[in-house]
């Protein structure tokens, strides 16, 4: 069974139809190889079918994410990125400065997870996270334009 034919089915279980349009979108989303944004994905479903509207790329997109089977991001550039969900979570640290991004295994918020769910009661989704600060490069860049002041 391909991959889209996987999707489909899950698509299918969960009530939802597989249209034309909605493969195209997967397709475009799963072999994307990373981070897409919804206006790139409508491009690309448009050269095989020219009529798709984005509002019918996000609302499929919002299906993906209910599922699980997708995740979006604001990476700090004005626009979310969607990505296929990978098998394991990770993150990703995003220089506010220079825009450089760092993915990071999710072992790094595990105990974060665990303790906004003991603190607080409340189950965070943990699975597409983005946090943002200075990398080391624009720390020192900092620090040297503070010293030569």
């Amino acid at each position: 069974m391909s991959c889209e034919d996987e999707t489909a089915e899950l698509l299918r279980r969960a009530g939802h139809k597989m249209t034309p349009q909605r493969l195209l979108i997967v397709r475009a989303l799963r072999h994307a190889g990373g981070h897409i944004n919804a206006a790139q994905i409508a491009d690309q479903v448009r050269e095989s079918y020219p009529f798709v509207d984005v509002s019918t790329v996000y609302r499929t997109l919002d299906v993906l994410k209910r599922m699980r089977l997708a995740t979006s991001t604001d990476m700090g550039a004005g626009d979310v990125v969607w990505e296929w969900a990978p098998e394991e979570p990770h993150h990703h640290l995003i220089c506010s400065a220079c825009g450089h991004v760092v993915e990071i295994e999710h072992r790094y918020l595990v105990d974060l997870e665990a303790s906004v769910r003991k603190d607080f009661g409340f189950a965070p989704d943990m699975h597409h996270f983005a946090i943002f600060g200075l990398c080391r490069g624009c720390q020192l860049a900092e620090s040297a334009d503070a010293d030569a002041s």
